[in-house]
């Protein structure tokens, strides 16, 4: 079962479906011969030690409350049922590893992701962190197609801002569900075009002119942060990434978008 909510924010209520302008998994960072999930690890290495700043820089600090809407969400899908096991993939320099610790401190976390330089930047700050966080977060690198865990190992998986990098959207989401166990849930979080037609076009402006701009300037990778606005408008979205969800085995999705639609998280059972 599929359902649906569009944003809540003024001025939204004529929003329609964006339909996606090309086939994400053929939108790469850098080149057309070579495999996406290898150009999405060299981007993400050679941006990390800009990432967190930009993330800050390019949402004006609101990635944490997207962030915190979106957990706060699978808590309350979580309801009363027993969370004993997380994995967080695309974890990056693990902010939502660290936020899910905060509501789950005696749950065991793992956050895997494909760059070990967004990793190393991770694995600082669990070891700036106290010992209970060291005792019950861990990162590694892994492939989100290929998930070295056994089935039904997770009661609750998240992902944020990970799917449209994915090589093969589907197979991911088959992973997920691998993984889940019985009533488990998935939680992703993910960028999104505006629906209104009177915030899109401020929104292409800000998206295509001014983060390419300001990316190429701090994190030094001309084609990172064109690649971003190019991946968001082809990547399924909304009712289209619901249906990709219910077909890969869940069940109950949902999803919100939030801020005049720029941000979407959702929320799906196993």
């Amino acid at each position: 079962m599929i359902s649906s909510k569009s944003s809540e924010t003024p001025g939204n209520n004529d929003a329609t479906e964006v339909p996606a302008t090309a086939d994400v998994e053929s939108v790469n960072p850098y080149d057309s011969a070579r495999h996406k999930a290898a150009q999405v690890e060299e981007m993400f290495d050679s941006i990390a030690p800009a990432y967190d700043f930009m993330n800050n820089a390019m949402t004006f600090g609101m990635h944490r409350a997207w962030r915190n809407a979106a957990i706060r969400a699978a808590v309350k899908a979580r309801q009363s049922l027993p969370t004993r096991r997380i994995l967080d993939i695309a974890t990056g320099t693990g902010d939502v590893a660290f936020k899910l610790n905060e509501v789950f401190p005696d749950v065991d976390i793992i956050g895997i992701d494909l760059s070990s330089g967004m990793l190393e930047i991770a694995d600082k700050k669990l070891k700036n962190s106290d010992e209970s966080v060291k005792n019950k977060i861990k990162f590694e690198q892994g492939d989100s197609l290929s998930l070295r865990f056994d089935d039904n190992s997770f009661d609750l998986v998240t992902v944020a801002y990970g799917v449209r990098n994915f090589e093969h959207l589907s197979l991911g989401l088959r992973e997920m569900a691998r993984v889940l166990r019985s009533g488990g849930t998935l939680c992703i979080i993910e960028l999104s075009c505006p629906a209104n037609r009177f915030i899109l076009p401020l929104y292409n402006l800000y998206s295509r002119k001014l983060i390419p701009l300001v990316g190429k300037l701090v994190s030094g990778d001309s084609r990172a942060y064109t690649y971003l606005p190019e991946s968001i408008a082809a990547a399924p979205q909304r009712e289209r990434l619901a249906r990709m969800m219910t077909d890969a085995g869940f069940s109950n999705c949902h999803w919100k978008s939030l801020t005049f639609g720029v941000v979407t998280y959702y929320i799906a059972t196993k």
